[in-house]
């Protein structure tokens, strides 16, 4: 049974893994991309991006300090670097630039895909004339659907450089709690596992959520991972040179 003080440290946890991989904010991103498929092929995407972005950021939660040691990077500089980086995150998501780069960047590959697709169609059209007769409806074969949940659902949206980030500060900060380690990788879980849900209710959540909701939540998230990220770049200043 975890005990208070446990649950006041998970709390921030949880609340800066949940900003950073923003699995409220990847819905509409999500419905772009599986736009036209399949709900059988759309879970096999929600649960291949989720597991491998959960195994992505274990294993650097796991490793990642090793792999800085290799290259002689300490964690106080690695805490500074990365507090840095996600105190930039957060000024993106208080003016509003985080969604709007995600959601170009979305478009921008599902219009590859769709000139993909054009083109496969066309293919199968000169070889076979009798194609367009026996052609399904709006709804792509599972097939033919793109594979999209490893490029981009996994990376770099769910398992960003922003996220692998935190997790890495997350443990380094916990280094010397084994219990507390191990739960920074259980609320990965968690998040990907609500990753997961919004992903299969996409559509639900997309229609209930209005903009103006969505705009004050991403502010105020924003706001809480800037104070975040200033306390991990003090941790780092203070272990760097006072200690």
């Amino acid at each position: 049974m975890p005990s208070f003080d446990m649950l006041n440290d998970l709390i921030p946890v949880f609340v800066t893994l949940f900003v950073i991989i923003d699995p409220l904010g990847l819905v509409p991103v999500f419905i772009v991309l599986t736009q036209g498929t399949s709900a059988a092929h759309r879970r096999r995407m929600a649960i291949r991006a989720c597991l491998t972005s959960f195994f992505i950021l274990a294993a650097f939660a796991l490793i990642g300090e090793g792999l800085l040691g290799i290259f002689g990077i300490h964690m106080p500089a690695f805490r500074i670097a990365g507090g840095t980086l996600l105190f930039l995150i957060a000024l993106e998501m208080l003016f509003e630039k985080r969604s709007q780069k995600r959601n170009q960047r979305a478009e921008q590959v599902h219009q590859e895909l769709e000139e993909d697709h054009e083109a496969e169609k066309a293919e199968k059209t000169k070889s076979s004339p009798t194609a367009n007769a026996t052609a399904p409806g709006p709804t792509i074969p599972d097939h033919e659907a793109d594979d999209i949940s490893i490029f981009p659902m996994s990376i770099p949206f769910l398992s960003g450089p922003g996220a692998i980030a935190s997790v890495m500060l997350l443990m380094g900060k916990f280094e010397d709690n084994i219990a507390m380690q191990a739960s920074v990788i259980g609320v990965v879980a968690v998040v990907m596992a609500i990753a997961f849900v919004f992903f299969l209710a996409s559509n639900i959540v997309a229609k209930r959520l209005s903009p103006t909701v969505a705009t004050v939540v991403s502010r105020l998230l924003g706001m809480i991972l800037a104070a975040l990220a200033v306390q991990f770049i003090i941790d780092g200043i203070k272990q760097a040179f006072f200690q």
